[in-house]
C-alpha cells in the first residue's frame, strides 16, 4: 500500500532526515572523552593491522572504515563476522587490533568472537550504542555513537546510527593519520590510478616519446622535411637538434601557420631561419604536474625534455598530459 506524497511533503521529509542524522553527529563531539584518545592510543600502537567487523548495516559502515584507515596509513582490512566463526579467524593474529561495530553491543556474530580474541592477547576497540552492552564492556575502549533516534520514521531502519558510526570511524582514521604525519604524497602513494596519484608520483620520464617517437631534424634540414617530421611523429612539433643531440631550437604548428601567412616558400627556407632558438625545456625526473605548470605559465602545448648537458632525451604535448590524467 503506497500514498502519494507531494513535493513539499517530500522535501520536508529529507530536511527532517538531514536535521536528525546532523544532530546525531554533532552529539558525537560534545560526547568526546578519554575514551576516543584510548582508542588512538591502542591503534598507533599496534604492530599489526586493524581488523574491523561488523554485521549487516553496521557491517557495511566497517567496511567503509577499514578502507578509509587503510588508504589513510593505518594497514586495516574488513573480517565478516559470520565468515569468522568458520575459518577466517585465522586471518586475526595477536599483532591485530580488532575494532569491532554494533550499535546494540550484542550482536551474537560479533559477540561470538570476543572468547578468542582474548585468548590470542589482541586487544579491542568497539563502536556501539549501548554503554553497558558485552561488546562495550569487553572492550579495552568504547567509542559511544548512540542516538536519541533514528531517521526512519518507524525508529526502526538505521540511519541516524550508521551516520554516526561513519562519523567516529573517520574522525578515528583522521586523528591517526595526523599522528602518523601522514601526507599528500603517502595519500598519493595508497592511490596511484586517482587523480592525486597521477598529480603527485607520475613524472615526465613516465609518459615521454622518445628514442625514434621524438621528432628531431639537423640544423641544415629544409622546412619541408621539418614539417614531414611533425607530420609523421604527430606532436605538434619538431626538435631542432645538434649532431651530439644538443637541443638548437624548437620549431611548432603555430609556427607553421605564422610561416605560411608571411608566404615563405617551404622548400627553400631552412629550419634554422625559422626555428626558436629559446625553447622551453625540462628535465625527465621533474612531476608531470610541473610540466602542466610550465605549459600554462608560457602558453606553450609541447616540451622538449633535456638531461643534464643539454641534450634532447624526450619530448612531449598537451594531448600526452591529458591522457595521463594529469590535466
Amino acid at each position: 500500500m503506497s500514498t502519494s506524497l507531494t513535493t513539499d511533503e517530500l522535501l520536508a521529509l529529507a530536511a527532517r532526515v538531514l536535521d536528525i542524522e546532523s544532530r546525531a553527529v554533532k552529539d558525537l563531539g560534545e560526547r568526546l572523552d578519554e575514551s576516543f584518545a584510548t582508542a588512538c592510543f591502542l591503534c598507533l600502537n599496534t604492530s599489526g593491522r586493524i581488523v574491523v567487523t561488523g554485521m549487516g548495516k553496521s557491517g557495511h559502515i566497517g567496511g567503509k572504515i577499514a578502507a578509509t584507515l587503510a588508504s589513510t596509513g593505518t594497514p586495516a582490512f574488513f573480517v565478516h563476522p559470520a565468515e569468522a566463526s568458520h575459518g577466517d579467524l585465522g586471518m586475526i593474529t595477536d599483532q591485530d587490533l580488532l575494532l569491532a561495530v554494533s550499535y546494540s553491543g550484542e550482536t551474537q556474530e560479533v559477540v561470538t568472537m570476543l572468547p578468542l580474541i582474548k585468548r590470542m592477547g589482541s586487544r579491542l576497540i568497539s563502536i556501539t550504542g549501548k554503554p553497558t552492552s558485552t561488546l562495550a564492556k569487553a572492550a579495552d575502549a568504547h567509542l559511544n555513537v548512540s542516538v536519541n533516534e533514528e531517521a526512519c520514521p518507524l525508529n526502526l531502519t538505521p540511519t541516524a546510527s550508521t551516520t554516526a558510526t561513519l562519523a567516529m570511524g573517520d574522525a578515528l582514521a583522521v586523528a591517526l593519520l595526523e599522528s602518523r604525519g601522514f601526507t599528500a604524497e603517502d595519500f598519493a602513494r595508497s592511490h596511484p590510478s586517482g587523480t592525486l596519484g597521477k598529480r603527485l608520483l607520475l613524472r615526465i620520464s613516465d609518459i615521454m616519446h622518445t628514442g625514434t617517437d621524438m621528432p628531431t631534424v639537423g640544423i641544415d634540414a629544409s622546412l619541408s622535411q621539418g614539417l614531414m617530421e611533425m607530420s609523421e611523429k604527430g606532436l605538434g612539433m619538431t626538435a631542432i637538434i645538434a649532431a651530439d643531440r644538443k637541443i638548437l631550437g624548437i620549431f611548432t604548428d603555430g609556427d607553421l601557420r605564422r610561416a605560411l601567412d608571411a608566404e615563405i616558400d617551404v622548400h627553400k627556407t631552412m629550419m634554422k631561419d625559422v626555428m626558436h632558438e629559446s625553447s622551453k625545456t625540462a628535465s625527465a625526473d621533474i612531476l608531470a604536474a610541473e610540466a602542466v605548470h610550465l605549459m600554462e605559465e608560457h602558453k606553450i602545448t609541447a616540451l622538449l625534455i633535456e638531461d643534464s648537458e643539454k641534450r634532447l632525451i624526450g619530448a612531449l604535448n598537451i594531448h600526452d598530459l591529458f591522457r595521463a590524467g594529469v590535466m
